[in-house]
Parts: structure tokens; sequence; C-alpha cells
């Protein structure tokens, strides 16, 4: 990065301007996905009350500012009666479809449920006012004032006028009863005509244009469930190639899998992991070797991943090691015991590449985030500080949080930058994050707030 990739800052913040200290997991407040549209001009959140918030560039003012643009309740509560279950409404996954004309579609998810909806302005029409004469004889010509007296006045109908235009969403299609497992992942494909979805252990291809049906391509599922040893924690389609997907799971594995090869896509082409050193061994080496989250960069050439203590960026055409290794929070692996007490060790960090697959995103706690350079040699950490509104400073300007240049191999001075490790907050976390396709400008969810940066 150059020194001006360096300064970032936060240029917007949309959400309660409360306290958000008290926003705990159970609050339907709570954001649960950022998704920018293919365009960069949209930008979607979803939230654990079921609701989806669309953002819209605004032009009136310059930069990379967005305002409100509508909101609508996505998914509601249900109860699996036959189960005995109860089904949240927490939005899981927002995924935006590629724009064919002025309307908007877009997937979301909750554990069981996928909709595709269909976002789009609707005229509003009222009757017009006195657009019946007074006196009907005085405007009609004689012909009709005949016609009138013979058989009673004419029929008249009333003229409707445009009132108001209001951004509308109906849900266009439901996917329901595809999945036994909770969803952890949709992505659309880039023929723009199929979409994936991927549960704990199975993961569908579907048509958008058809609800009832969907094809089974992955299934780890095995005979006996006490055999089980791994799951799977993300999917996502290859940018270009609409035939191969990859997928990772609880064992630290990303599996890349090419649909023309057999229907069940479960002898993948090739596997990224890095094997285990017997010496470092622990209780919690499973634990944190969970692969958490994986992205495919623009051009498909490179894949991202993170786990709970790394984040990883591999070569498409490399499979026995990654490229780069990049220490996000290294000196945690003190606090391994406590953290698996207070079940922070099974946060699920997202991470995301720049539209240029230059840099790359991801998150960690006290509200704080890292853009790093693709060599891992650059951090650029940043805070999503709600309360620096109040104080007049810029949330993850220099006078806090400075750019650091450093060597990721070495652990011993990670995150020296800011916080120490008894000064971290475990309650303030940001777990979710989108990077605008083209430009430097980056949202992140700190609890119920939403930031952009730029």
């Amino acid at each position: 990065m150059t020194e001006d990739e360096h300064d970032w800052k936060c240029v917007q913040c949309f959400g309660d301007k409360g306290d958000a200290d008290d926003i705990t997991d159970g609050n339907s407040d709570l954001i649960t996905a950022v998704e920018f549209d293919p365009t960069g001009d949209y930008l979607a959140t979803g939230d654990r009350g079921g609701r989806v918030v669309l953002f819209e560039r605004n032009d009136d003012k310059q930069g990379c500012e967005y305002k409100f643009h509508t909101e609508f309740q996505s998914h509601e509560a249900e109860f699996d009666y036959l189960k005995s279950l109860e089904i949240e409404e927490k939005i899981n996954k927002i995924k935006w479809c590629k724009r064919q004309n002025s309307a908007h579609f877009l997937l979301s998810t909750n554990d069981k449920t996928i909709k595709l909806w269909k976002v789009f302005e609707k005229s509003l029409k009222v009757v017009a006012e006195n657009n019946i004469p007074t006196s009907a004889s005085a405007a009609s010509p004689p012909s009709q004032q005949q016609q009138q007296q013979q058989h009673g006045p004419a029929l008249r109908i009333p003229k409707l006028t445009h009132h108001d235009t209001i951004i509308a969403a109906v849900p266009r299609r439901v996917y329901a009863n595809a999945h036994t497992y909770h969803i952890n992942s949709i992505s659309i494909n880039s023929d723009s005509e199929t979409y994936l979805s991927g549960d704990d252990l199975r993961i569908n291809l579907w048509n958008l244009d058809i609800s009832d049906q969907s094809f089974n391509i992955v299934d780890i599922k095995p005979a006996n469930m006490e055999e089980l040893t791994e799951v799977i924690t993300a999917a996502e389609f290859h940018p270009i190639h609409c035939n191969m997907f990859m997928y990772s799971s609880s064992k630290g594995a990303i599996k890349l899998s090419d649909m023309r090869a057999s229907a069940l896509c479960d002898q993948y082409a090739k596997v990224y992991q890095e094997p285990e050193d017997p010496a470092s061994r622990s209780f919690f080496s499973e634990i944190i070797s969970s692969v958490s989250d994986v992205k495919f960069s623009q051009d498909g050439r490179y894949i991202l991943s993170r786990d709970y203590l790394t984040l990883k960026i591999w070569d498409i055409n490399m499979d026995h090691k990654p490229v780069q290794t990049i220490y996000i929070h290294d000196q945690l692996r003190s606090r391994l015991c406590d953290l698996y007490e207070n079940d922070c060790i099974f946060d699920k960090f997202e991470c995301t590449f720049s539209g240029d697959g230059k840099s790359v995103l991801t998150g960690s706690y006290s509200n704080t985030f890292h853009i790093y350079d693709s060599e891992g040699k650059t951090d650029v950490p940043l805070q999503a500080d709600k309360g620096a509104f109040k104080t007049g400073r810029r949330p993850g300007s220099k006078q806090k949080l400075a750019a650091v240049s450093r060597d990721n191999s070495s652990s011993d001075e990670n995150d020296a930058f800011s916080f120490g490790l008894d000064e971290l907050n475990f309650n303030k976390k940001i777990l979710h994050a989108s990077w605008h396709p083209q430009e430097n400008t980056v949202a992140v969810a700190a609890a119920n707030n939403l930031f952009v940066f730029k």
C-alpha cells in the first residue's frame, strides 16, 4: 500500500445513536450480514430481527456516502413442530443478483429458508379531484346532450393521477424445506441463473427460477452420525468459471470442486490445507483451525480464508501451502482457555478481498478491523468507534490507530499497536464486513451500527 492508502477514515455511521454497549447477541438490532451489490452503488444489511435495510449512494454529496433506501421484513420467527425446534428470523447471509432491469433482486436466508426479493419503485396513484364537471350538459356537445336526455347522464370514469413513488419489496421466490441443518452460505453463480446454499453437512444447487427443486452436489453426512468428524463452514462459487466452487471445513481444509466431474462433488479437485505441526497440538487445535470464511479474489486466482487466529491467502494453483499467512491476534494463544470458557473461541470472523485483489480485510476484537496488503507486510488497523463522533475525532484516525508495517511471521509484536492483551474488549467485535467492488471503500458492522470507511 502507498502512504495515501494508509489514510483511511470513517465517513459515515448508521445506527442507534445511543450507547451500543448493551447490544447483546440476542438483540434484534444486531447486524448479522453486510453486502455491497455488484456495482457498489447499493449496500444491504441484515439483522437478528429478520430485517433487511438497503442503502443507496448519495449523489448529492461528494465521496462515497450512502443514504437510506428502504427497509423490509425478510424473515419471521417460525416453529418446527415435528422437531419441536424454534427457527430464528436472524439473517445469515445476503447476496445481490446482477441487475438486469430497473428492479433489484437479492437473496436472503435465515437458518432454514432462502428468499428471492424484488425491490423496485412503485408509483402510487389517487383519484384526481374535480375531474368531473359540475354541469355535465354544459360540457357536452349537442349530440351528447340529446343522448343524455334520452338515456340519462353519460358514464364518466374518474381519472387517476400520480401521487407518490415508493420503494416496494416483494418476495418472488421462497426456497424452503431443502436443508436439515443451519444454512451458513449462499453464493450466486457467474451464469446468473443458479446459486448454491450450504449447511453443516450438505451443499445444494438451485435454479433461481425454480423454488421447489434443488440438486444435492455435496453430502458429507456419514451413515452413522457418531462417525462425524467435520462440518462445512462456508461455500462460494468461482467468480468466472460457473462449473467450479469451493467449500471449507471445520478441520481447516478448503476443497475446490468441479461440477463437470460428477453430479455429486464429493471427489474434489484440490484440497488447500496446511499440515499440522505435532509439536504445537493442543486441545484447542481443531477449534482454532476451523475455517470461518472463504472468499475468491475477483479474478478467481486467489483464495482468502480466515480461521480464529490467522488469515491465509492461497494461490488456486498451489495447494500445498498458502502464499501468505497473516497473524491477526496470535497473542491470544495464551488465552485460549479463557476464550473457550466465554465462547469467544467460536466467533466466526468474515474476510474479504479488495476489488483489485491487492488488499484484504478481516475483523478483530474491541471493534477493530485490519486491512492488509496481499503480501502481508502492511497492517492498517482501524476502529469502528461511534463514541468518536461525540468527541469530534474521526473513528480510525491516525491520532489513535496508526498504520503499522511489520513482518507478520513474528507474532510477538502482534496487536502491540493499539490494545494490550488485557485491554481487548471481547464483547465488541467486527464479524461482518464488505468491500466495495471498485473503490477503496468498506462497510463494517459493529453491533447495531454500520460504519462506512473510505
